[in-house]
């Protein structure tokens, strides 16, 4: 049944791996990482299925296993911290917003990035009074700055220019919320925008940057690729807490 379970999880893997290279949508090559799991997987079936599992001696079964289930806990732990921000809202009247870049096409904003700047819309409409900070530079594979296409996307949805500020030199989270700061005025509150698996992370590097009376606004995810999103986010609250950034 172990060797069966496996299988299953192995063929899953890489199909998800392949249906995301054939959407030709995704902005990294971190979906390859499916592909490994997949392959690990069939790996893991084979070792139960020839009953290689049962030669090893027990003291390397029990290590295996006591490993494989601290990991899978840890994994879990930090999913579920992740999913608990999932549906997070601010309060109404913030004196700013932060909305965080993704990728920009040539025809415009990621489906990831307009569902960022479609949450933030909404609550600059609501919210007349609050200005909002575009961040995002320039990535090789991109047509120009995040910032810039967030300001016109926005721009062009009616959001008053004057309240729009553009922070075009960061290329990962850390720095857009380290650069946006000098936007930021001492005590201000601020919200954060970005899209659900993001949230979390999102929040406790601010908090590590020394941001006060911060909030986070959670907008959808394509759900085509949030277990990519989710996975990735998990290795990517770790780097983050290895480097300092914050605390998990």
């Amino acid at each position: 049944m172990t060797a069966v379970i496996f299988l299953v999880l192995g063929i899953l893997c890489c199909l998800y791996c392949i249906g995301i290279f054939l959407s030709g949508v995704f902005g990294s090559w971190f979906f390859l990482i499916w592909g490994v799991l997949g392959i690990g997987c069939f790996g893991i079936s084979g070792i139960f299925a020839f009953g290689l599992w049962e030669r090893l001696p027990v003291g390397i079964r029990g290590t295996a296993a006591i490993l494989f289930s601290a990991g899978l806990l840890f994994f879990l732990l930090i999913e579920g911290r992740i999913v608990s921000r999932f549906y997070a809202k601010a309060e109404p009247g913030l004196d700013c917003l932060v909305v965080l870049g993704a990728q920009m096409r040539e025809n415009g904003p990621s489906k990831a990035l307009q569902l960022r700047l479609d949450t933030a819309y909404d609550y600059l409409v609501e919210n007349p009074d609050t200005i909002v900070i575009v961040s995002g530079g320039k990535g090789s594979n991109e047509p120009v700055s995040e910032a810039q296409g967030m300001y016109e996307y926005l721009a062009g949805r009616g959001i008053e220019p004057e309240r729009i500020r553009m922070e075009d030199r960061s290329r990962n989270t850390v720095e857009n919320l380290r650069f946006s700061r000098a936007f930021i005025e001492e005590g201000a509150s601020v919200g954060i925008v970005t899209n659900n698996f993001h949230v979390y992370r999102a929040e406790r590097l601010a908090a590590g940057q020394g941001y006060g009376r911060v909030q986070g606004i959670a907008a959808p995810c394509d759900v085509t690729f949030q277990a990519n999103n989710m996975l990735r986010e998990f290795f990517g609250s770790l780097k983050d807490r290895l480097a300092g950034n914050m605390k998990l």
